[in-house]
């Protein structure tokens, strides 16, 4: 029709799309978080790597300048990846593998040494198990195709 506006109609999400945007902003508003004083408690004794940072995200997550780019990275990548099927599938179930590898390093290693460069606490190591579990979850019970009918 000459004269009428055509309004672009887009398919709604579908439900692993909408779990990637939606880890991808967390993860964009825990980066941010990560630089506000008061919400991250110590922040004057905020490093950009290692262990000695003494700054903490809600006064429980150890962080730092690293730590909050990290963050914010991954949840551009989970905006971007969401825009695709098979990329929030990607993005959570690697982004998952990412997390229970992060957990395990986090685990063996000496949170008082060098080698805890990111920085990580006992609380992050649990977070980072959850987030593991939660985010493959995700992504295969979001994408599992219906058994078939025999």
């Amino acid at each position: 029709m000459a004269g009428s506006s055509r309004v672009a109609r887009t398919a709604p999400a579908s439900p692993v799309r909408r779990a990637a945007q939606v880890v991808g902003i967390v993860f964009l508003v825990v980066g941010v978080l990560g630089f506000i004083p008061g919400i991250t408690t110590n922040y004057d004794t905020m490093m950009f790597a290692g262990h000695e940072s003494r700054a903490k995200l809600l006064g429980l997550f150890q962080v730092s300048v690293l730590h909050n780019i990290v963050h914010l990275l991954f949840g551009v990548a989970g905006l971007a990846l969401s825009r695709t099927v098979s990329g929030a599938r990607a993005y959570l179930i690697g982004g998952g593998a990412i997390y229970l590898v992060l957990w395990l390093y986090g685990l063996v290693i000496d949170h008082d040494s060098g080698a805890n460069f990111v920085p990580l606490n006992g609380a992050d190591n649990w977070l980072h198990l959850f987030l593991g579990v939660g985010m493959i979850a995700l992504g295969v019970a979001l994408t599992r195709r219906p058994a078939r009918r025999a």
